[in-house]
């Protein structure tokens, strides 16, 4: 045993890029990371802290296993990818404290990256602390968005995910109440980015913490207030924690690995005949509360029909202003139109005063039963779930109590005002999508949030979008109503609607405004991909550009935006895509304007490509 403490353990990547050197130093176990032989995190703690153990000092090594190749292969239809393969290899620590209680650590290494957890042969029954860290070097680089303060904002539904990002801030930047994940780090010239994922209601969703002191980032737990009410926070009967993840290598890497699903736990369901990708029209995001009647869902229907789009959302307090009877009236219209109706529930307890509804609906499993019950009856397709409390292990647990019993009903699920789904989409595949962004609806509400619309959207692809759904509502191509200016251009807001992924989209654009667009631009959105079987990353910068690829079937859609106030010209290489023609789309001279032209690749396969101040553009090959 002395032998084994003393004796660095070193893991390797398949290909032998990463590397992690796990040791138990004077009773404390730590481990390092290394890519292409350069330490990009320096020695960091490990360890759990449990109500009646101390499982990160004192500690003693007891074995570590043979290293084993783990592999996998699966398919999502939400996802970057739809068949996708993991393989890492794998080892086990195993510790023992004075007492005689056993943790084991178990870290598995893949080519994009390090993921890591702890099992407990005895269940833990509460877990009160994780000292697991991250120690960067002086110099690195951080796009981080800070955690809300629970109870906070409107009605009281803070923490939801929906602040600023700070960008290319230094490591030792500190912010009162943690940082939520993805966390994009840049350490001389490789990246990095934290999240975890295998969440399974025993857990809280946990977030980085700091100060300005200190490059060590750490796990932090949610606050005590984060909970489903009279229920806990903190983790418990835990046998295996969440992954802690961390992707490493070039930000091709960061957009193109799946790593974030990969260490899901694999889906719980096998019936997924009812899961069906999709677009969808949505009058709320224009229109508000006044949109919520009868007459203006008819249009927002018959925009989805004209559009081809699979679904349409009656926002909240459809109950109140149309009805469940109207509604089921609604559902039948739809349907002759080949358009799936989906609604809006308030999750909502005590944890806010949030008044709309349906309320109250969808707390207790026996109300879900029949709620239930009665949209399928309706043939309600789905349900949008609003405000929740944020990442307390009861809240955590509450959101996979609503994903299971809505699969009983075949109902899909899209939760708003939420934490990150943390690899939710393959576990459970009927969550087509998770707000837990500052999406389009907060550019409506004012103008500061417009303004800074470019550059929130060039960082997205990197971070909150890396790995799970995101219903950020894209795509406003025409005017934003009230007195709202939009800072975009046309081409640019066309761009996320192939940038963004989410296993349904909804538009940000009102019947009106798609009055407004060319035919060759209805014909693009009507005969867009549902879902991508490949990814590309091209070019780009977080918030700064960025130029993304993704395949289905046998064409690929490229799309770019640029954040900058000035034009921007690329050198586009598309050598890469077996392909000699196709079309492109860009601004027009006019504003709100457009601009096709069909492409001829030359010889060397490269095209010149210019987007204009905060414009993008879109290429279908």
């Amino acid at each position: 045993m002395l032998m084994l403490n003393a004796t660095a353990q070193d893991i390797y990547s398949p290909d032998k890029k990463i590397a992690v050197t796990f040791k138990v130093k004077s009773g404390k176990p730590v481990y390092q990371v290394s890519y292409n032989d350069n330490v990009v995190i320096n020695e960091s703690a490990l360890g759990i802290e449990q109500s009646n153990a101390n499982l990160y000092e004192n500690l003693t090594l007891k074995s570590a296993s043979p290293i084993t190749l783990v592999k996998d292969n699966y398919t999502m239809v939400n996802a970057k990818k739809h068949n996708i393969s993991y393989a890492a290899n794998k080892k086990e620590y195993t510790l023992v404290n004075a007492d005689r209680k056993i943790m084991q650590v178990i870290f598995q290494v893949s080519n994009d990256g390090v993921a890591f957890r702890y099992y407990f042969p005895e269940k833990a029954t509460t877990i009160t602390k994780e000292v697991s860290s991250y120690n960067f070097t002086q110099g690195t680089a951080a796009w981080l968005q800070p955690k809300a303060l629970a109870q906070s904002g409107w009605s009281n539904t803070n923490p939801s995910y929906e602040e600023e990002y700070r960008e290319n801030i230094p490591v030792g930047t500190a912010n009162k109440n943690g940082w939520v994940y993805p966390a994009l780090f840049k350490t001389n010239d490789t990246w990095i980015l934290i999240t975890e994922a295998g969440m399974d209601g025993t857990y809280c969703g946990t977030k980085l913490s700091n100060d300005s002191a200190s490059t060590v980032f750490h796990i932090g737990f949610p606050d005590p207030r984060e909970v489903y009410t009279g229920q806990g926070y903190l983790p418990k009967d835990v046998t295996y924690t969440p992954w802690r993840i961390i992707t490493i290598g070039s930000l091709k890497t960061i957009t193109e690995s799946t790593i974030g699903t990969d260490l899901a736990i694999p889906a719980k369901f096998k019936d997924d005949s009812y899961i069906h990708p999709g677009k969808a029209s949505w009058s709320w995001i224009m229109s508000k509360d006044d949109s919520i009647t009868y007459t203006e869902q008819i249009r927002y229907i018959d925009l989805a029909a004209k559009m081809k789009w699979q679904y349409c959302l009656i926002d909240a307090g459809w109950d109140v202003k149309i009805g469940y009877d109207k509604v089921k009236a609604l559902v039948d219209y739809a349907r002759l139109k080949n358009v799936n109706i989906l609604v809006w529930y308030n999750s909502s307890g005590k944890w806010n005063v949030s008044p709309q509804t349906p309320k109250g609906a969808l707390l207790t499993h026996e109300q879900r039963d029949k709620e239930f019950a009665r949209l399928q009856q309706m043939g309600v397709k789905g349900i949008k779930v609003d405000f929740f409390a944020g990442d307390g292990q009861s809240m955590i647990q509450y959101y996979i109590d609503i994903l299971n019993d809505a699969a009983k009903y075949k109902l899909l699920v899209n939760f708003h005002g939420a934490t990150l789904p943390r690899g939710w989409a393959r576990t459970y595949p009927q969550l087509v999508s998770t707000e837990a962004i500052k999406g389009y609806e907060m550019i409506t509400f004012g103008q500061d949030a417009a303004n800074k619309e470019p550059a929130h959207v060039a960082m997205l692809p990197f971070t909150r979008n890396a790995f799970d759904p995101m219903d950020f509502t894209p795509m406003n191509l025409y005017r934003i109503q009230g007195r709202i200016t939009r800072r975009t251009t046309s081409a640019f807001e066309l761009a996320t609607s192939v940038l963004f992924l989410s296993g349904i989209q909804h538009y940000a654009e009102s019947p009106a405004g798609m009055s407004h667009q060319p035919d060759y631009i209805i014909d693009f959105l009507q005969n867009l991909p549902n879902s991508w079987d490949d990814v590309k990353f091209i070019d780009g910068f977080p918030g700064k550009y960025v130029v993304i690829a993704r395949k289905s079937g046998d064409k690929w859609y490229i799309a770019g935006v640029n954040a900058d106030a000035t034009e921007m010209k690329l050198n586009i290489d598309l050598s890469g895509f077996n392909k000699n023609t196709g079309v492109l789309i860009t601004d027009g001279e006019q504003p709100l304007s457009f601009n096709k032209s069909a492409i001829t690749l030359p010889a060397g396969k490269k095209l010149d490509v210019s987007m204009k101040a905060r414009g993008g553009f879109v290429i279908v090959l």
